[in-house]
């Protein structure tokens, strides 16, 4: 509301009445202006756009437009993507009481209005409820001639969900895995970095990643689950175990079933059923990766095997599998990694 300079206090604009769309629903219309569909604007001499792909899953693990690969606490609201197209923002809770471990339980994403393409839509997503549809109801961009540049299809009733947004280039896929979230795009580069104040963005988690302190080494954590004697997290950790956490060898089992390459997908598997005991937490990755299939530009990086940590000079550096020095918060080793103290 800041940034934008809203008013806290009235007046506001009443709704406007709809009006009935012509023959054939402008869901189907197929004549939208040149500008609402992206790739028209690519002539045959012109170079193709790049595209570049987000995700986030589980516990959460995030991968940026860059490919770095993350672990991340980042409790509460945090945004995602930030450009002068739309804004996305998700809502961590922790999976267990009083535990580091977090997953997403809400999401919203704003397609901010453009030209004579889209009116301004907002899509809204939490828990227990995965919407077909804006939050207006409608299935499409609204009024405008472009308005079929914006659609939203429902995949698989109540898990799955793709919104197709031609004007921009972009696909978003969300998805509801057991009880949580998960969220994956593909957006070409030039929509990513379009933005006016780039020294103001503030966090965009697809494009800065995590915050240093909100980082958590995850393979360090693996390393040390298949040590002689540390099968899972010790019995007395400050972080309350589920009741059904699993063993390393059936964690492993399991991830191996869905996620046969041991690249950072597998890792990040087991690393959520050892902290949260939920088998659906296997799915969030093999659907993760899935979407990666689906949406990734470059086939030749679909599997990801080291993790990106962000050093304090802000330059990403990839980490050994073992990293003798982890950088992530100590209090965050201390709730979540307690054979480490």
């Amino acid at each position: 509301m800041s940034q934008h300079n809203c008013s806290k206090d009235g007046p506001t604009s009443q709704p406007r009445l709809r009006t009935l769309p012509p023959a054939g629903d402008s869901q189907e219309r197929s004549d939208s202006p040149e500008i609402c569909h992206y790739e028209r604007g690519f002539h045959k001499l012109s170079a193709a756009p790049n595209y570049t792909h987000c995700g986030l899953f589980g516990d959460p693990h995030l991968r940026t437009f860059t490919d770095r690969f993350q672990t991340c606490k980042v409790q509460g609201a945090w945004p995602l993507i930030d450009n002068d197209y739309l804004n996305v923002q998700v809502t961590n809770t922790p999976v267990l009481p009083g535990s580091a471990a977090t997953a997403t339980s809400k999401l919203t994403i704003i397609f901010k209005n453009f030209q004579e393409c889209v009116d301004q839509k907002v899509y809204q997503a939490e828990m227990d409820e995965l919407p077909a549809a804006f939050a207006d109801g409608s299935k499409n961009g609204g009024e405008k001639h472009g308005a079929n540049s914006l659609k939203i299809t429902e995949k698989v009733s109540g898990q799955h969900v793709e919104i197709q947004a031609k004007y921009i280039g972009t696909t978003i896929v969300v998805r509801q895995v057991g009880r949580y979230l998960t969220f994956a795009v593909r957006m070409p580069e030039e929509v990513v970095n379009a933005v006016e104040d780039k020294d103001g963005q503030g966090l965009y988690l697809c494009l800065r990643g995590c915050p240093l302190n909100q980082q958590i080494d995850f393979q360090a954590f693996h390393a040390n689950a298949e040590g002689p004697g540390q099968r899972r997290p010790a019995a007395n950790s400050a972080v309350p175990l589920a009741p059904g956490t699993f063993p390393y060898e059936t964690a492993v089992a399991k991830c191996k079933e869905k996620l046969p390459v041991e690249d950072l997908y597998y890792q990040a598997c087991v690393f959520d059923l050892l902290t949260t005991g939920d088998v659906n937490f296997t799915l969030a990755a093999y659907y993760a990766l899935e979407d990666v299939k689906m949406l990734h530009s470059n086939k030749d990086k679909l599997h990801l095997y080291e993790r990106t940590r962000e050093p304090p000079g802000g330059v990403a550096a990839a980490a050994p599998l073992l990293d003798p020095r982890p950088l992530f918060s100590t209090l965050g080793v201390l709730a979540l990694l307690p054979v480490f103290c």
